[in-house]
């Protein structure tokens, strides 16, 4: 069951963008994150946060507001590099 599209938008008005982590311990198929800083591409219309770890993919994550946490430190920003995915417009050359 879809949420109601008022509700996705507002999801997407309020996390997309934004860099992310992991809560520690929260689930184990996000144990692979945890350290890591992403940022959420957006809310998709099932209510799943879209987020680029820059690894070249983009991960589906349900019930992200309870395991996705705003990054604000500038030290820990500073690690999510955008240039190191596969999801843009012109990507730098592959050696």
């Amino acid at each position: 069951m879809f949420p109601p599209q008022e509700s996705v938008e507002q999801l997407k008005r309020v996390w997309a963008d934004r860099l992310v982590k992991v809560k520690p311990g929260v689930r184990p198929e996000l144990l692979r994150f945890e350290g890591k800083v992403g940022r959420v591409v957006t809310v998709n219309y099932g209510g799943r946060a879209l987020v680029d770890f820059a690894d070249g993919a983009w991960y589906d994550v349900p019930e992200f507001e309870a395991v996705l946490e705003e990054v604000t430190d500038e030290a820990e920003r500073k690690k999510y590099d955008p240039t190191a995915n596969s999801a843009q417009k012109m990507p730098g050359r592959q050696g």
